[in-house]
């Protein structure tokens, strides 16, 4: 039984891919701070979880472990700007970090869950041999811990980059400012898509049980095949205009609903555009994404209507990290002999 070190094991494509892992016969170890709480966190004889930050992790963490997905990262630009030192401390020197340590103490493979948005804005179609283009904090971090881990492939450590596309779908870490989940989210509540300028801009999409289905994949792969590599990690049927990717959720959500919804123009144009090619990794893997934008959107509507998903503040990252910051500070500045009404 290999044995599965996650860090961001509480976030959102974490809270997926641990439970996935535990089904396919690994012993998962989980790392999370669990900001969102750990209430969705599963429990079995083989999971072990450690509430711990990924900056601070020392050698004892990764004993016997065989394979390490890093998955910590603050997890999109609105956070990484107002964060900025943090995010470079997490999403780039913590997880070069994580990896050199996980090679010292003898792991055997390392996967870094990047992310597209390296590549910026471009006109064509991207593979991963296109030079990058990080336009945000986020985005920079991202190419920063890419080049820090692979530094360290040789023979006996084997380092994989994938440069996820944009993630939609169910999970019990809701995000509801990704694309597809906001704008479904978005029609369900209000009947109306408030959509930024001008649509032209192309995302390429990724349903998050395509991307933690790869995740399994990769830890059986030969590492000859994926050992210093980079792989685009999405399907070319998923490159999406934004105006058509909304035309499309405002359809499924308005015969699902049986009401008419209309799109609304915000903003200014939005100029972060890209189209990526992922023939290496069909090509090399045989690996393609199964889920489609019906499939996660009717899933999210389901969990709406059936009440088992629900936006509060937590499903909103910046606004939960705010909050969390303001209740910290207030908290210090009331607190007394080790509590509030409560004291030693």
């Amino acid at each position: 039984m290999k044995k599965i070190l996650v860090t961001g094991a509480g976030g959102y494509i974490g809270s997926v891919l641990v439970p996935k892992l535990l089904s396919n016969n690994y012993e998962v170890v989980a790392v999370d701070r669990f900001f969102f709480g750990d209430d969705k966190s599963v429990q079995n004889k083989n999971l072990q979880v450690i509430k711990d930050d990924s900056r601070k992790l020392t050698k004892a963490a990764f004993k016997d472990i065989d394979a390490v997905i890093d998955l910590v990262a603050i997890s999109n630009d609105p956070s990484a700007e107002l964060f900025k030192r943090q995010t470079i401390e997490i999403n780039a020197e913590s997880r070069i970090h994580t990896a050199t340590l996980a090679k010292e103490c003898g792991v055997r493979q390392y996967i870094l869950p990047s992310s597209a948005s390296i590549y910026g804005y471009h006109a064509e179609i991207l593979d991963e041999t296109n030079p990058t283009n990080p336009l945000t904090v986020y985005a920079k971090a991202n190419e920063q811990a890419e080049l820090g881990v692979l530094l360290l492939a040789d023979e006996k450590f084997t380092v994989t980059v994938v440069r996820q596309a944009t993630i939609y779908g169910l999970s019990p870490r809701m995000r509801f400012y990704l694309a597809v989940n906001g704008m479904t989210y978005g029609c369900y509540t209000n009947k109306k898509l408030p959509l930024m300028r001008d649509g032209s801009q192309y995302r390429p999409m990724l349903h998050i049980q395509d991307t933690t289905d790869m995740f399994c994949l990769l830890l059986e792969t030969d590492p000859s095949k994926i050992n210093n590599e980079i792989f685009n990690v999405g399907s070319a049927h998923h490159n999406f205009q934004i105006k058509d990717l909304a035309t499309e959720i405002v359809t499924l959500v308005s015969d699902f609903m049986q009401e008419k919804i209309e799109i609304e123009w915000y903003g200014d144009p939005d100029i972060r555009s890209y189209r990526l090619s992922f023939d290496k990794i069909e090509t090399t893997l045989g690996w393609k994404a199964k889920h489609t934008i019906k499939d996660g959107v009717i899933e999210i509507l389901d969990a709406l209507k059936s009440g088992t998903l629900q936006k509060d503040d937590s499903t909103i990252t910046l606004e939960w990290y705010q909050q969390l910051v303001e209740w910290h500070k207030r908290i210090k500045e009331i607190e007394k002999y080790g509590g509030i009404l409560d004291i030693e």
